[in-house]
């Protein structure tokens, strides 16, 4: 479908973060997004409506379990398993336009579609959720596999919207370009994806907002001794299928920083 008023969604998630281990296989963290998007799309009048919504979203309570680890000099092996809750401490206030499209007047018939909604704007949904999920590192020498994979457990939130069930998936294969005592960066070829459902408003499907998706991007990632990190990555889209109109992303461009004490 063509997209003559150019709506677009640019979403930023900045997570801001803090973790204790308790031990060299039990640790906590809680995670804390920062969220900022910028919208432009139909309104009901079939103009143009541009905004921005920004704030914290929902916050996480997660613990990580070390299940099983072996390292040599020429080969690791790592295990880790997580769960934990999600709160709700976003604004949910954006879900109001799901209850208002069922008494708003219908649109004049030539005005365009939109196709970004309350629930693509809402900083949060009003609902606990659990999280679970599973992550493995296999290292021979200087090459090396990751892969992860996190399913998050919806119920019903604010305004009797649920959002679906989610399952993200991220990983692919790598090199060391240096590996020793003080310090490695490696490149890896990154593999991700996600498959959700479409969503449920007042016991009806919601049809814009289910989508499986895949994308495919380099990675590097740098260490330096124990304490530090840092991620920098960009993922384009292979596959993306979606159940209406909807917006979905063209690129995702992801950096992180991690410091232990």
């Amino acid at each position: 479908m063509r997209n003559d008023l150019n709506q677009r969604l640019d979403s930023s998630i900045s997570q801001l973060f803090v973790g204790y281990n308790f031990t060299g296989r039990v640790g906590l963290q809680v995670n804390v997004p920062v969220v900022y998007r910028s919208f432009q799309r139909a309104d009901d009048s079939g103009g143009i409506e541009r905004g921005t919504e920004s704030g914290i979203g929902d916050v996480s309570l997660v613990a990580n379990f070390l299940a099983y680890r072996t390292a040599t000099r020429k080969f690791t092996f790592a295990w880790t398993v997580h769960g934990g809750v999600k709160i709700p401490t976003g604004s949910s206030d954006q879900l109001q336009e799901e209850v208002d499209e069922l008494t708003a007047p219908p649109p004049p018939p030539d005005a365009a579609e939109s196709g970004i909604h309350g629930h693509d704007l809402a900083l949060g949904s009003g609902s606990v959720d659990g999280i679970v999920g599973t992550g493995l590192f296999v290292r021979r020498q200087r090459f090396f596999v990751g892969a992860n994979a996190q399913y998050t457990i919806r119920t019903k939130g604010d305004f009797d919207y649920r959002y679906a069930n989610d399952l993200a998936w991220w990983g692919g294969p790598g090199v060391f370009l240096a590996l020793n005592e003080y310090y490695t960066v490696a490149l890896q070829l990154s593999v991700s994806g996600e498959h959700k459902r479409r969503d449920t408003f007042r016991d009806q499907k919601a049809d814009d907002t289910g989508i499986t998706s895949v994308f495919l991007g380099p990675q590097v990632s740098v260490t330096w001794r124990e304490r530090l990190s840092t991620e920098l990555g960009a993922d384009l889209p292979m596959s993306i299928h979606n159940t209406a109109l909807q917006s979905v992303p063209d690129y995702r461009v992801r950096a992180a920083v991690n410091w232990r004490f």
